[in-house]
């Protein structure tokens, strides 16, 4: 006798280019399992980001929501309706949720409860995130105790969740991944070098938590300390901060050196990556940071901020780069210095950013999503 198919919705803010490696890495094993894929969104529309995202290609339609509506555009009440009229449509017998932030992702998780529907998080929250008060923790707690499983991103979020109260069993790996195959240094080296010195890539949206004023200072005392020996730097991206940080440049007298090629779409920015010598990410706050996984299929040895979630799940200190604390320029000076001074093994360095980031693939994305969907299914009624 034949099993029943599986419905399995993910249902994400907005499907950008991250999202679509991982529903294709889902979609070709659920097959597999005989199971079928809802992918839902909230809005057609980027929210927080200006990605150009080509949906036709995909095996399965996305369901959108919202349409090209933003949420800010449409009444909680309208929301409700045309979130409950794809579910009912659908009836799916799992569905994953991506947070529980916004109202409609709490909203799912209702609907989930009400009609019996196993719910599954998917998440990268951790700890230190933000200033946590004892009654929004323990309001979150209340939230978590709805969901059957969860898929995170690493160590941190699941650390997390098993504070706010979450089964150790229930939690499964392999949520922040990307396609790598995009970025692989084989398939991109012939692309044109974008500068023809060595440099330095940071590629960020241009906001405060990003610290990248903090990382024109420590690129400046490093030009200081390197002189004619030293690395460019290019800042791709774009943001409130550009006239702040276009001004901090010319302060520093940085404006022969710094590039700043503005906000570039994924297909713009693999030259950038193809031929860089270091990436960096300085930021202050980041529940991630995928680009990181970006510049590591890409086969750069890495500098990352010691807040990022990545850093403990990503970087092999000395192996495939290094840490830091976002609050120590200095610190990153002699990083950057390091990774110039040609004491240090670039390519082997390279290799090991290759070979650690194949295992953050979508395969792993979608094998822990199964994992969390068989988990959540054979303690459904629990």
């Amino acid at each position: 006798m034949l099993q029943p198919v599986t419905k399995v919705a993910i249902f994400f803010a907005n499907y950008g280019p991250y999202h679509l490696s991982r529903l294709e890495g889902f979609c070709n094993l659920a097959k597999k399992l005989n199971w079928q894929t809802i992918p839902l969104e909230l809005t057609r529309s980027g929210i927080a980001y200006e990605w150009k995202t080509e949906v036709d290609g995909i095996s399965v339609p996305i369901l959108s929501v919202l349409a090209d509506k933003e949420p800010e555009q449409v009444n909680f009440l309208q929301l409700i309706q045309s979130l409950n009229v794809i579910l009912q449509k659908t009836q799916p017998d799992v569905v994953a949720i991506a947070g529980y932030f916004r109202p409609a992702m709490l909203a799912t998780l209702l609907w989930c409860r009400y009609h019996q529907i196993s719910a599954i998080l998917l998440s990268e929250s951790k700890e230190d995130d933000a200033h946590r008060s004892w009654l929004s923790e323990k309001f979150k707690s209340l939230i978590i105790k709805n969901y059957k499983a969860a898929l995170v991103g690493g160590q941190p979020h699941r650390r997390y969740l098993l504070k706010l109260g979450m089964s150790s069993d229930a939690i499964s790996f392999g949520y922040n991944v990307v396609g790598n195959e995009v970025f692989s240094p084989k398939k991109n080296s012939h692309l044109p070098r974008p500068i023809e010195k060595p440099y330095f890539l940071s590629i960020n949206r241009f906001i405060p938590k990003k610290n990248l004023l903090f990382l024109l200072e420590a690129y400046a005392r490093y030009r200081l300390a390197s002189r004619s020996a030293s690395w460019d730097l290019v800042l791709c991206g774009s943001g409130e901060l550009e006239p702040e940080i276009n001004k901090k440049v010319d302060r520093l007298n940085l404006a022969e050196c710094v590039h700043l090629p503005g906000f570039l779409q994924q297909r713009q920015l693999l030259p950038h990556f193809a031929h860089a010598s270091c990436f960096i990410h300085a930021s202050i706050q980041e529940q991630w940071g995928l680009v990181v996984n970006e510049a590591m299929a890409a086969g750069l040895p890495v500098l990352v901020s010691n807040k990022c979630g990545c850093y403990e799940d990503l970087v092999i200190e000395g192996i495939n780069g290094f840490g830091f604390d976002p609050e120590n320029s200095q610190q990153l000076t002699e990083l950057m210095l390091k990774m110039s001074s040609g004491e240090i093994d670039l390519e082997k360095m390279s290799q090991a950013s290759l070979e650690h980031i194949q295992k953050f693939s979508p395969d792993y994305f979608a094998e822990g999503l199964v994992q969390a969907v068989e988990y959540a299914m054979t303690h459904h009624s629990s």
